[in-house]
């Protein structure tokens, strides 16, 4: 499977998807750790992540593939919410919170 083919599969058969830089017990960057405690807070359980930097093909093709340039990339129920800004944003006004609870 080609890059495109495996974030698809992962987005797809996940219903929260978080590519990151490290992992969610050790993230490798303050944005990917600020996404983790984001989620946490919002009580995510079943959090499928990705670690970009293990897999060079994954960390440039999810760029392509959202024709977003940043890392992290958050994705619900197949779809891309943004990263860590947008994450933050939607975490105060209360919005993640409801879309993770559809």
């Amino acid at each position: 499977m080609n890059a495109n083919e495996v974030i698809e599969q992962q987005i797809t058969t996940h219903p929260v998807v978080l590519y990151m830089k490290g992992t969610p017990e050790q993230p490798q960057c303050g944005f990917s750790a600020n996404a983790v405690k984001i989620l946490n807070a919002c009580g995510v359980k079943d959090l499928f992540s990705v670690d970009v930097l293990a897999d060079p093909e994954v960390r440039q093709g999810i760029k392509e593939y959202s024709n977003w340039p940043t890392i992290p990339q958050l994705y619900i129920n197949g779809e891309f919410i943004g990263g860590s800004d947008i994450m933050s944003e939607m975490y105060q006004s209360g919005e993640l919170k409801k879309l993770l609870e559809k």
